[in-house]
């Protein structure tokens, strides 16, 4: 397998597709569909076909027509890769440059093609090895593996009156960071969720400091929330 990978000389664009494939089957488990690519990518729908169908030429992905895609265990891999630095690469300018973690996603989506694999296990030793980035969102290891996020569930449908503790954050828009910034929801933010009304589709919660927020439903299902040590 690995020197397949070492084999391939992945473009950026082939780097993207990969990732978007992977990112896909991450939340849906399953096949991904030809159009869920093209609303990833921002491209036409001819194009993904064209680069699909090179692509499963190169033993990437499997190729189903009119079905969509799977990734190969060679494609697996290499959009792991891809992943870990991105993620990686987030975490460095957080922590270590202080970029503001609702601007870094696209700055890292350039550096994740131009960084080395020398050079991101260098700042993944310097960052003290982290598993997951500014966001909460899991870093594949060097080896490939990510963590299990079976326990956890977002603070839509989470037990009520339990202490927990934010992990994640889904929706990763600068405008949906800032507010969760503002209302103290960040990744390791200690809360409870006191009440949770469908009929009126908000939640109430509160945080370590006993400040009690309301919440929408729809702002909810997208933060992840784990129990609280």
């Amino acid at each position: 397998m690995v020197n397949r990978i070492t084999q391939i000389m992945a473009t950026s664009t082939v780097e993207n597709y990969l990732k978007a494939a992977l990112l896909y089957e991450q939340e849906h488990q399953g096949i991904v569909p030809m159009g869920a690519l093209v609303e990833a990518l921002g491209v036409v729908p001819g194009t993904v076909t064209t680069m699909v169908k090179a692509m499963a030429t190169q033993g990437l992905l499997e190729h189903e027509v009119r079905q969509g895609v799977r990734l190969t265990p060679v494609g697996r891999a290499l959009a792991l890769g891809v992943l870990r630095k991105h993620r990686l690469v987030e975490t460095f300018l957080v922590q270590t440059l202080e970029m503001d973690w609702s601007e870094v996603h696209v700055e890292a989506e350039a550096l994740e093609h131009a960084v080395s694999n020398r050079v991101l296990e260098r700042i993944d030793a310097y960052l003290g090895h982290p598993t997951v980035d500014p966001h909460g969102d899991p870093i594949p290891n060097a080896e490939g593996s990510i963590a299990d996020e079976a326990t956890q569930a977002t603070m839509q449908d989470c037990t009520i009156k339990k202490p927990l503790r934010v992990t994640r954050i889904l929706d990763q828009s600068a405008d949906f960071l800032d507010y969760v910034q503002d209302h103290g929801l960040k990744p390791g933010a200690k809360i409870e969720v006191l009440k949770r009304v469908e009929a009126s589709g908000v939640l109430q919660c509160a945080l370590a400091d006993g400040e009690e927020i309301v919440l929408g439903l729809p702002a909810a299902a997208k933060i992840i929330v784990g129990i609280s040590a």
